[in-house]
């Protein structure tokens, strides 16, 4: 994998670059219209549909500027996006089931490597499952840790939503189909009958 301060200056459109990863295991890229690289500072900065691809997360934005760390053992430090941004980790059931998708959209958000938190700013909401948290207030903090656990600084509101119960609804379905087939064999019988009475008087004549 090529680091990131290898690179060169600028990249021009279609820039697709390799993130440093802190372990050797994990590997990141980030495809954006732009890109550029100050090896002095050890940061670089990439504009225009920046979309990152990380085992840790997945992140959209207008802007992204990363700090590598230096010295010998290079590797991400912190993340800042900016604009339209969009952030999705995964919580892992602790059953053993699928993982649940934490979706947190805000107007910034800073990716730090030494904890794994993912700071969102900027009235901030995060889907977690069926349920949303909207903050309330522009000032409210929202953090995503690497376990996909929320929690929140500031005024925010919680909407929960629940799905409609199947089984009470196929069983009130089902009972609905059971009278009505009842009911039809029923007038069929009384509309035999009467065929039967009229054939009587012939057969008298």
């Amino acid at each position: 994998m090529i680091k990131l301060l290898s690179l060169s200056a600028v990249f021009l459109a279609g820039t697709a670059a390799p993130l440093p990863a802190q372990k050797a295991s994990s590997s990141a890229s980030a495809h954006s219209d732009e890109a550029f690289f100050d090896s002095n500072k050890s940061m670089g900065i990439f504009t225009g549909h920046v979309k990152v691809t990380d085992p840790r997360f997945n992140l959209q934005s207008d802007k992204l500027t990363v700090f590598i760390s230096k010295g010998e053992n290079q590797g991400l430090e912190k993340a800042i996006a900016e604009g339209n941004v969009g952030v999705v980790r995964d919580r892992p059931d602790p059953n053993g089931g699928p993982p649940t998708h934490a979706v947190g959209r805000s107007d910034t958000a800073t990716y730090t490597a030494s904890n794994g938190d993912v700071e969102l700013k900027g009235t901030p909401r995060v889907m977690q499952g069926e349920n949303t948290h909207i903050a309330t207030s522009p000032d409210t903090v929202m953090l995503i840790n690497q376990d996909g656990q929320l929690t929140t600084h500031g005024p925010s509101r919680t909407e929960i939503r629940q799905q409609p119960k199947d089984d009470q609804e196929g069983g009130k379905a089902d009972g609905k189909g059971e009278t009505k087939p009842d009911g039809k064999p029923k007038g069929e019988h009384k509309g035999k009958g009467k065929p039967e009475h009229k054939a009587s008087p012939t057969a008298k004549e």
